[in-house]
């Protein structure tokens, strides 16, 4: 199948997944940066991992 030639959608998919992955992570006060490039590499298993992490809190008080 990639062999076809019909390996770019398949890079635009994982792209915009890590892309909404980084943002999820700033909503919960994580790195982007960080969580876009681990998902590239880990795709649909990094939202399961951002969805399932709590907020990090800036201050205790």
């Amino acid at each position: 199948m990639l062999a076809q030639g019909n390996a770019a959608p398949w890079f635009v998919g994982w792209g915009t997944l890590a892309l909404i992955n980084a943002g999820l992570a700033q909503g919960k006060n994580r790195n982007g940066l960080l969580w876009f490039v681990l998902s590239l590499f880990l795709g649909p298993f990094a939202t399961l991992a951002i969805v399932l992490m709590p907020k990090v809190r800036n201050r205790i008080f």
